[in-house]
């Protein structure tokens, strides 16, 4: 019966960790542009940064500092050389917030940067 009981409160601590990391989860809100290519299938070596509404960094849902970014983009050019960023920026995000990931990408020598918005409809 204890062991049961033991499984059952491990269950009961995943269930309330996972409901608290639901809810912490940030949408971000793309931007509207009418110029630009559509794209219709990234390279496979893209790596996708997202810049939230209040400036923080995140790459695979996991928020970092610019210093932490800073040192997986050195870690990744290191070990593959050159590879394409698509920065998904929220609309609300600050250009400073932006600006800071372009800037930690060309000093490293990335420099093929894209940048995701929703297509405008042109009336």
């Amino acid at each position: 019966m204890t062991p049961m009981i033991d499984v059952v409160f491990q269950l009961i601590i995943f269930f309330i960790v996972t409901i608290k990391m639901e809810e912490e989860k940030k949408d971000i809100e793309l931007a509207k542009a009418k110029d630009g290519p559509v794209i219709e299938r990234m390279a496979p070596t893209t790596m996708v940064v997202e810049v939230d509404k209040n400036g923080w960094i995140s790459i695979h849902g996991a928020q970092l500092s610019r210093s932490k970014f800073a040192k997986i983009m050195q870690g990744r050019t290191k070990r593959y050389g050159q590879f394409p960023v698509l920065i998904r920026a929220d609309r609300r995000a600050e250009h400073k917030d932006v600006r800071a990931v372009m800037d930690i990408c060309s000093g490293l020598n990335i420099w093929r940067i894209n940048f995701a918005a929703i297509k405008q409809e042109v009336s």
